[in-house]
C-alpha cells in the first residue's frame, strides 16, 4: 500500500459510508444481544453464542475502525488525479477493435457497478500511472490486451 493516501471516487466514497451505517447498526443489534459479564451464564450452549457474538462483535468494530480510517485518507487525500490514471480515476480507454468504455479506477469491488475497475485487476493495475494517449498492455483471462487511454476526468 503507497505511503500516501489515496483517494476514492464518488461512488467508491458513497459505497464505503452506506457499509459503515450499516456496519454500525448491526454493531447495536448485536451489542444488545450480549450479557451483562454479571449475569448468570446457562449451558455450554449459551457460553457458546455469547462468544460468539463477542467475536462477531470484534470483527464489527474492526470493521468500522478500518472503513472510518479510510474514508478520513481519502479526504486527506483529495479528489483523484486528472493527470495520471490513479484509484479513484474515470479513465476513458479504447480498446484494439475500436471500442470505447469509460471505466473508473477503485480499491474495491463491494459495490456492484459495471463501470468500476479494481486497481489490483489486469486493467487497472497496468492504466496506473499511465496518461492520456498511453498505449497499455496488459495479460486478460482470455489473453494479451491492448488499450489507449483515450482521456482522464470526472
Amino acid at each position: 500500500m503507497p505511503s500516501e493516501p489515496a483517494p476514492i471516487s464518488e461512488t467508491a466514497r458513497q459505497a464505503l459510508a452506506q457499509e459503515l451505517a450499516d456496519l454500525r447498526t448491526e454493531r447495536g443489534t448485536v451489542a444488545a444481544t450480549l450479557r451483562d459479564s454479571d449475569a448468570e451464564v446457562g449451558d455450554h450452549a449459551d457460553a457458546a453464542d455469547e462468544l460468539q457474538r463477542a467475536n462477531d462483535l470484534r470483527r464489527l468494530d474492526d470493521r468500522i475502525s478500518q472503513v472510518t480510517t479510510r474514508l478520513a485518507q481519502a479526504d486527506m487525500a483529495g479528489p483523484p488525479p486528472t493527470d495520471e490514471v490513479g484509484v479513484g480515476s474515470t479513465v476513458t480507454v479504447r480498446f484494439s477493435d475500436g471500442t470505447t468504455d469509460t471505466v473508473q479506477i477503485g480499491e474495491t469491488a463491494a459495490v456492484l457497478d459495471r463501470t468500476l475497475v479494481t486497481a489490483d485487476s489486469p486493467l487497472g493495475h497496468a492504466l496506473l500511472g499511465h496518461r492520456a494517449g498511453d498505449t497499455v498492455d496488459f495479460q486478460a483471462p482470455e489473453g494479451p490486451r491492448s488499450v489507449v487511454v483515450v482521456s482522464l476526468g470526472r
